[in-house]
């Protein structure tokens, strides 16, 4: 393993232009782009994450089934970077919905005064109970040992780990987590102060727009008294809404949407992608099928 830094995103077959674009913007944003290296992880690399289809794990103390055609069955990777940095140096670990604005050797860099993890909380009630969110994370290699991903990964199956304690870093001692600032892993904004943008809301993904849907939403908990709670039977009698549930939409920021296929563009003008594998992803369903399209009309990125 190179003794440099290395950024690694993470990504299953679904998200693979996701995670190609990232890694591009990775280096393009940077002004020491030879300084560290950037590596995709694909699901399809790790057979132990197939090998447990249609099995069930636990998840918020309930048991659920493990799809490894899931959108985002790329999740556990999160936690093997340091054993691919044979548990040295500095790694950082994001999400392939996630893009870099600014120079992430600034992250790769900076001082972790101590800490084995550097991310954000999580939004929303997680965040209220203390959850991390670990879609982006810089990481202390040499002090994260006890990670084992596909050991970690199979205790999910044994009952002896819960999917959200893991994946919220709610195992960790609390001591050894320190916070990112919110611009790392900025959850759909893209303004002056951002350094990543975070493309979180699947329904809204740029690169997805006019799909048909290939995840399942996740469940909330109701609420007796909101309108939502009991106006849902009457809009689901009416079909409401079963159209937009039904395919991705638009992202309501035009300028996180032009940012992403300005990105895509340099891809093609690159070589990084071809139009051949963009083609392909269009015909699995996995790019927005006017993807030509819209790179006709989006002008090019800033230097």
């Amino acid at each position: 393993m190179s003794e440099k830094p290395c950024v690694f995103v993470h990504t299953n077959h679904r998200q693979l232009v996701g995670a190609l674009v990232s890694q591009h913007s990775m280096r393009r944003g940077s002004r020491h782009a030879d300084r560290f290296d950037v590596r995709i992880l694909d699901t399809r690399d790790f057979p132990y994450l197939r090998a447990r289809e249609g099995q069930t794990y636990l998840r918020e103390g309930r048991d659920a089934l493990w799809r490894h055609d899931d959108l985002q069955s790329f999740t556990p990777l999160r936690f093997l970077p340091p054993e691919l940095m044979e548990y040295r140096g500095r790694a950082l670990v994001v999400d392939p919905d996630v893009f870099a604005v600014g120079d992430v050797y600034e992250l790769l860099s900076r001082d972790m005064q101590g800490k084995a993890v550097l991310c954000r909380a999580r939004s929303g009630s997680k965040g209220r109970s203390g959850g991390m969110a670990s879609s982006v994370m810089l990481l202390d290699c040499a002090r994260l040992r006890h990670w084992r991903c596909e050991r970690d990964f199979g205790e999910l199956f044994e009952g002896r780990r819960d999917y959200m304690d893991w994946i919220c870093l709610k195992l960790e001692p609390r001591e050894s987590l320190g916070l990112l600032e919110d611009e790392w892993n900025d959850f759909d904004r893209l303004s002056p102060r951002t350094k990543m943008v975070h493309n979180t809301k699947r329904q809204t993904q740029p690169w997805k727009t006019g799909l048909p849907v290939d995840f399942t939403p996740a469940r909330k908990r109701a609420k007796p008294l909101a309108p939502t709670t009991w106006l849902r039977p009457l809009r689901r009698l009416l079909g409401s809404g079963a159209d937009r549930a039904s395919v991705y939409a638009p992202h309501p920021d035009p300028a996180q949407e032009r940012f992403f296929f300005g990105l895509l563009r340099e891809c093609l003008e690159q070589g990084e992608i071809t139009e051949a594998l963009l083609r392909e992803e269009m015909r699995r369903d996995h790019l927005r099928h006017d993807a030509f399209e819209v790179l006709e009309r989006t002008p090019p990125l800033a230097a």
